[in-house]
């Protein structure tokens, strides 16, 4: 059995707003996530977190703590799926799409209103990432 390793960076903003992308294949339905991706050889979970965060959305964070680990079979194929959530606060960059795979189409700060009614690429993620906004203050989970 294949397995898939990643990280994804929560990052929620002083207007209780979370970061998000708007990701897909060129064929793809195009829908909204959190900054993630796949963990290179010899990196760690958090340096996969902030390099994935700096490509696509631009901005430099720094991690401040693990919030969560998912452990799933993908539905779309026979792997193993681990994928570690951290917490992350912004230190420095600019929004800008740099994304080398060319899947990123937008960068946005969603509320608890509008992640009830997007199109999430994980929609098992929903109820975490409102839990996420509500428990956050000025940036903390």
């Amino acid at each position: 059995m294949k397995k898939w390793e990643g990280s994804s960076g929560v990052c929620v903003n002083e207007n209780n707003e979370i970061l998000m992308v708007l990701q897909g294949k060129p064929e793809e339905t195009k829908m909204w996530s959190v900054p993630s991706g796949g963990k290179e050889e010899g990196e760690s979970f958090e340096e996969c977190c902030i390099r994935e965060i700096e490509e696509e959305t631009g901005y430099h964070v720094r991690v401040v703590d693990r919030v969560k680990v998912k452990d799933m079979k993908s539905p779309r194929a026979d792997i193993d799926v681990e994928v570690h959530y951290f917490q992350v606060e912004i230190v420095g960059g600019e929004e800008k799409i740099q994304d080398p795979d060319e899947l990123i189409y937008e960068i946005d700060w969603k509320s608890v209103e509008e992640i009830r009614e997007l199109d999430l690429g994980f929609p098992e993620d929903r109820e975490f990432l409102i839990h996420c906004i509500q428990s956050a203050k000025y940036g903390g989970i």
